[in-house]
């Protein structure tokens, strides 16, 4: 309750005692009425008491506010003089900078007159020396140009062509000392028997009677054996043996263990020819299975999906020019590891993609596309590492794209294959591959002979040295190492060589 109700209250109640007072006063009221009159007369002295305290300490409140308020005044005041001082220190900044950014456009502006003055005064100097230049030397503007472009040109074809030789040397040595250093350490450590040839199945007979009993009464036999087996069976004057043709490598090892089971059984009947091409079918199959897991057991690979495991096994019957699949795959895992390991790459993935990256040979007789591509499309329905799954995709560079992986397995692949002994290719092909590879250097404007030597490994090429000089001769060695890299198929790498010869002649007489 504030003051001013209390003194309110006091007043109140002091008038009614007075006026109590009186009228007992006045009616003769008994003592005690007086008594009570007594003591509102002291209830209205100390409500006064009270009053004046009050107004005391209200006036020194009062004052008190009045003081803080006088305080928080002037401090304001003192921080708005404050910000007014700065912003005006900032406003005449602002002056002082724009008059001084007006100073200097202006100066620019004298310049960029003086500057294009001075361009036009250099374009009519230029003339007058063009026309002076055309006077002296009787040639036209444009003339002159074709001149200087052609000696430009000349000299900078050959600065070129010095620099890429060197650059190209330079690489070429620091590639091959790096190259020879990881090769030969993979090789080391991955040593590999010769390859065999290995593309017909010879079945021996005890003797050239068991030729008729294989064929039958009407060549039932020979025809029960080729409808149960797929396998064409060639019964020729080869003394007692007989050969069997077939696309496809297990079907012809079904056959040819069959033919053995029936020869040593000596019962060969339809039903009998059924009854043992099944069994054979289960042993091959038993066979595949268990090779398959020696493989991946040699290469070190664990984890791997049965149905990997079973087309892996089917490499055991596939070959390519007389390589054996299987053992190129184990050779290739190794020798993908080591590279890895080298290079600091991850050597299970490597020696991984390096076991796998042939798979698709082994079911490209049953599905069309290059092998790389159908491996990869086995591993990836398989939910194999994507690393892996690449480095079976590239290593041929049909996937457009090479990863880590795809260049180690890449490389490990060619080591394998281009190793001495590795492979075997039919005459046919060798000089096929000899015809191609010189007429592609014939090609050349500015050839004059070639040939394919070291079982067309290196290929030189003789020039006119009236039309190929120095340097054309080693844009033309580039030129033709990439057309024969873009339209020939070869294992390993094939030298081309350029060799320009001049003889000078002259008789003493």
């Amino acid at each position: 309750m504030s003051a001013v109700i209390w003194i309110v209250v006091i007043v109140i109640g002091a008038a009614a005692g007075w006026a109590g007072g009186y009228y007992l006063r006045s009616t003769g009221m008994s003592k005690k009425a007086r008594e009570a009159e007594e003591k509102t007369a002291g209830i209205v002295k100390a409500a006064e008491a009270k009053q004046k305290e009050m107004l005391l300490e209200a006036k020194e409140e009062a004052v008190k506010i009045k003081a803080e308020a006088e305080e928080e005044y002037r401090r304001r005041r003192s921080d708005i003089i404050r910000v007014e001082k700065k912003i005006s220190q900032k406003s005449e900044n602002l002056d002082r900078k724009a008059e001084a950014f007006e100073r200097r456009e202006q100066a620019f502006t004298q310049k960029e007159r003086e500057i294009e003055a001075s361009f036009v005064r250099v374009e009519k100097l230029k003339q007058e020396q063009r026309q002076q230049l055309e006077v002296v030397s009787g040639m036209s503007s444009a003339d002159a140009k074709e001149h200087l472009l052609k000696a430009v040109e000349s000299e900078t074809r050959d600065d070129l062509a010095k620099r890429m030789r060197q650059v190209e040397d330079q690489l070429k040595a620091e590639a091959d000392e790096k190259g020879k250093i990881v090769i030969a350490e993979a090789l080391q450590r991955c040593a590999s028997e010769v390859a065999a040839e290995a593309t017909v199945s010879v079945v021996a007979l005890p003797n050239d009677e068991m030729k008729g009993r294989l064929i039958g009464r009407e060549g039932r036999n020979i025809r029960a054996l080729e409808a149960a087996t797929g396998v064409d069976l060639i019964v020729d004057d080869t003394p007692e043996a007989v050969n069997l043709s077939c696309f496809d490598p297990v079907r012809r090892e079904i056959a040819r263990v069959a033919l053995e089971k029936l020869i040593l059984d000596g019962r060969i009947n339809p039903v009998r020819i059924e009854e043992v091409v099944e069994k054979a079918k289960k042993e091959v199959a038993s066979t595949i299975q268990a090779e398959g897991e020696q493989l991946a057991f040699r290469a070190g690979v664990v984890g791997l999906h049965p149905e990997i495991i079973k087309t892996l096994g089917r490499l055991k019957y596939r070959f390519s020019y007389g390589q054996n699949m299987l053992g190129h795959s184990l050779e290739t895992s190794k020798l993908s590891a080591a590279l890895a390991t080298d290079i600091g790459a991850d050597v299970n993935i490597a020696k991984t993609a390096g076991l796998l990256h042939d798979i698709g040979k082994a079911v490209d007789h049953d599905v069309e596309g290059p092998h790389a591509m159908i491996g990869a499309n086995i591993l990836k329905r398989l939910g194999v590492d994507h690393r892996i799954i690449s480095g079976v995709a590239e290593h041929h560079g049909e996937a457009g794209s090479f990863s880590l992986y795809g260049f180690i397995v890449s490389a490990a692949d060619a080591i394998s294959s281009a190793r001495p002994g590795a492979r075997q290719e039919s005459v046919e092909q060798y000089l096929k591959r000899v015809e191609v590879l010189e007429n592609i250097a014939n090609s050349f404007p500015g050839v004059e002979k070639s040939f394919a030597v070291q079982a067309g490994r290196e290929v030189r090429i003789l020039v006119k040295p009236q039309e190929i000089d120095d340097l054309d001769s080693v844009r033309l060695a580039r030129d033709i190492a990439k057309k024969i890299e873009g339209g020939m198929d070869y294992p390993g790498q094939i030298k081309v060589t350029v060799i320009r010869e001049t003889r000078s002649v002259d008789y003493a007489k």
